[in-house]
């Protein structure tokens, strides 16, 4: 066969792909798959590529609804749901993605190399103009689903509390579960109930809000001239020449070298490190909120130099090209429960979900407008990384839509726009 023809999954003709695939195949079926990263690793890449593979190559799945991505999240969900991966491959996957931390190594990666590869100016024009763009997808959302329940007969009020400040809230662990203790103590209730209340809706948020990450980038296509192509703000003609990089930085980050990628992984793993010892004396903002000001203060101040930049970004762009398929499986066997969702999907509570999303993306989308962001991004990252389910909805997301280079301002919205929802809801219940 012509090589210039052949298919090639992960770097290798398919049929040498399919060879390796076999036998880590029979490791699962076998039950001689090995723990820890050594045996999640492969099998990970595997169900990523295939389904990844299938998912960029569907029609209307491909344009629309976030190809590759979304497939590969609800495939893996489906595999999970519908028992055909193995109990103890699940362990292992599970274990590997979560306990183990290889979400948090991935962020780590995606956060630094994306804010240190950005332009010092453009990082500071699109940080002080961010919050508004927040604060018009929440008041939007909320608003758009008090009024959906009131007319839909399940109740404002009601809708607003248990569906659009949930699906709002940075996720489950920094989300549904801090609200539904602030729920249970403003109420005298048990925590637990409320928490069993919310967690369909955070999960059909974050599924609606990955689909829409895949809507919204076809939209850009369509309409250019409300999207920046990955680009957040809008620039003028004397702004983008400013804000370029130079030929010499390009032509630095192109030349890849192993020395740089072990560089980039260490600065990395450190600033992920920092972020937490300051989260650990200031536990009231999350550590990843702490890592993103951290890198982002050392890019505004220049303090790191330039070289150093450079491997952070191609350390970035290694993890983001080879790895983000891991992730999205990890996403889908550890975070993505199919069971729930099916069981959320009655018309009613899919019409007030849906709404809470249409809200994000025309409020952020709005204002981000007015403070000088592309509407298609600051719907992105202002909108959908606040309606989706925290870190691992903003991989989601931001895949869906191929935007990575948003991660930054995905991870605001998620941990600081979280923050501002927990506060918010402590407010509303002080009131009623």
């Amino acid at each position: 066969m012509n090589e210039s023809k052949t298919l090639k999954l992960y770097g290798m003709p398919w049929q040498v792909f399919f060879l390796f695939s076999a036998i880590v195949v029979a490791a699962v079926y076998m039950g001689k798959l090995p723990a820890g990263m050594i045996g999640a690793f492969p099998i990970m890449i595997i169900i990523g590529v295939i389904l990844g593979e299938f998912g960029d190559r569907v029609p209307i799945l491909n344009s629309y609804l976030g190809g590759g991505a979304i497939v590969t999240i609800f495939g893996t969900a489906a595999l999970v749901y519908f028992n055909v991966l193995p109990e103890k491959t699940i362990t292992i996957i599970d274990s590997f993605f979560d306990a183990g931390g290889f979400l948090n190594f991935y962020i780590a990666a995606l956060i630094t190399g994306s804010i240190l590869g950005m332009n010092r100016k453009l990082l500071v024009k699109a940080a002080v103009r961010y919050l508004p763009a927040i604060i018009g997808g929440v008041v939007c959302a909320l608003g758009f689903v008090w009024i959906a329940g009131t007319l839909s007969g399940y109740g404002g009020l009601k809708a607003m509390l248990y569906i659009g400040i949930p699906i709002m809230g940075g996720g489950m662990g920094a989300g549904a579960v801090p609200l539904s203790q602030i729920f249970g103590d403003s109420m005298q209730v048990e925590s637990g109930g409320i928490l069993s209340v919310m967690i369909p809706a955070v999960a059909l948020g974050n599924a609606l809000s990955v689909v829409a990450g895949g809507l919204l980038s076809r939209l850009g296509k369509v309409r250019p001239s409300i999207s920046g192509d990955g680009q957040l703000m809008v620039l003028s003609g004397n702004d983008k020449e400013a804000m370029e990089i130079t030929e010499e930085v390009q032509t630095k980050r192109d030349n890849i070298n192993l020395d740089k990628l072990a560089v980039g992984l260490i600065i990395a793993c450190s600033f992920y490190a920092l972020g937490m010892i300051i989260g650990r004396f200031i536990p009231s903002i999350h550590g990843y909120a702490w890592m993103i000001m951290s890198v982002a203060v050392v890019k505004i101040l220049g303090i790191l130099p330039e070289d150093f930049e450079v491997c952070c970004y191609q350390w970035y762009q290694f993890v983001m090209k080879n790895l983000t398929g891991v992730l999205l499986v990890g996403i889908g066997v550890s975070y993505t429960n199919l069971g729930q969702i099916i069981a959320a999907f009655t018309p009613t509570y899919l019409l007030l979900c849906f709404v809470v999303v249409l809200g994000a993306i025309i409020g952020s989308g709005l204002i981000g407008r007015l403070v000088g962001f592309y509407p298609v991004e600051s719907s992105i990252t202002a909108g959908l990384c606040m309606s989706n389910m925290g870190g691992t909805g903003d991989v989601a997301v931001l895949s869906a839509a191929n935007r990575m280079e948003l991660m930054p301002f995905a991870q605001i919205s998620s941990r600081i726009g979280g923050a501002f929802m927990l506060l918010l809801a402590s407010f509303i219940l002080n009131i009623l």
